[in-house]
């Protein structure tokens, strides 16, 4: 399903194969760790599936705070703390390539006067006529 198709409310379905509990832990200042623990369906540890760390800060930029979030490949809590900011670092250097993309890839448009319906041109597809 794309993201512009949407369920009727009453078909939402719950994925009983991938549930998590959730845990987060924090340092009251910069760093928040979610600890996601794979459970059954009727909410006992579920040993199959591996546990899995996400990372979130808030970094203040020119309009304001900047919320980060991250994966981190970790197989417990004290090495997802270890590994936190590195992580949160590759996710800001991920986020200012792909701010520098977007921003390469609107400055390459090409305008076609006519071809696009420009608010106030001439409309779509239209010649101008020379009188």
């Amino acid at each position: 399903m794309n993201r512009n198709e949407q369920e009727p409310l009453n078909e939402i379905q719950v994925d009983r194969t991938n549930m998590y509990r959730e845990e987060n832990y924090t340092d009251l200042k910069v760093a928040s760790i979610r600890r996601l623990v794979p459970v059954s369906p009727d909410g006992s540890p579920d040993a199959t599936r591996r546990q899995k760390f996400i990372g979130q800060t808030h970094l203040m930029s020119q309009v304001g705070p900047l919320p980060v979030q991250c994966d981190i490949e970790a197989a417990d809590l004290e090495e997802a703390l270890r590994k936190f900011p590195q992580a949160i670092a590759k996710a800001v250097e991920d986020m200012m390539e792909d701010a520098k993309e977007r921003r390469r890839q609107e400055s390459s448009r090409i305008v076609v006067p006519g071809a696009g319906g420009l608010p106030g041109g001439p409309p779509s597809g239209g010649t101008i006529g020379l009188t």
